[in-house]
């Protein structure tokens, strides 16, 4: 009777090892972690999102050394979605490392990022162009390489100045929204409806 209890509780221990090994037991284990252990757990590849239309939040490893995840970047182009019509675009993964070197650079490595705009399909930045202010007509959101984003308990304007020591694209400013854009365009900046001080990148 012993000897089978014995063998009961090995394969039980067994088998919950199994489960953390496997690809399913390690993403519910990476879900779990709290923002500062995944952080240095994962240096540099883990992104922790915050959907501010969707209400949705993911907590993700993206990229292993130089290697891209598929899966990874498939769950962020979902996650990144035209909000409007669901519609889904791949984005450009050079974009989750800006993000990345962002909380970097604010002195904040693996904080959660706010995501105020993803994709927009065509017919929904026409639609916003006609709405809202300050919208390029051939926005790189379209192209799926430009986010809007800001960082709780981090000032804009200080993450804006953060994503411009980067110099790794277009960076815009729109401090009444109280978001920044990214981009992995051409290196370029502009500040909408901004003091000329503001304006000047200072």
């Amino acid at each position: 009777m012993h000897v089978v209890l014995r063998i009961s509780r090995f394969l039980a221990v067994l088998t919950a090892l199994l489960f953390l090994i496997s690809p399913s037991g390690s993403r519910a284990q990476l879900h779990g972690l709290s923002s500062r252990a995944s952080a240095d757990e994962f240096p540099g590849h883990l992104l922790l999102l915050y959907n501010t239309h969707t209400g949705e939040r993911i907590s993700i490893v993206y990229r292993q050394g130089e290697q891209y995840l598929p899966s990874a970047l498939a769950k962020l182009d979902y996650f990144l979605r035209d909000h409007w019509t669901g519609e889904v675009r791949h984005f450009d993964p050079h974009l989750y490392d800006i993000l990345s070197d962002l909380t970097a650079s604010v002195g904040r490595p693996g904080a959660e990022i706010d995501i105020v705009c993803g994709y927009r399909t065509p017919s929904s930045n026409e639609s916003l162009r006609a709405h809202t202010a300050g919208v390029a007509k051939n926005s790189l959101h379209i192209q799926g390489q430009a986010m809007d984003l800001r960082m709780p308990g981090v000032n804009t304007l200080t993450l804006r100045r953060a994503a411009l020591s980067l110099a790794r694209g277009g960076v815009g400013y729109y401090p009444h929204s109280d978001f920044i854009h990214v981009d992995t365009g051409r290196v370029r900046q502009w500040c909408f409806a901004c003091s000329a001080s503001l304006a000047g990148g200072d």
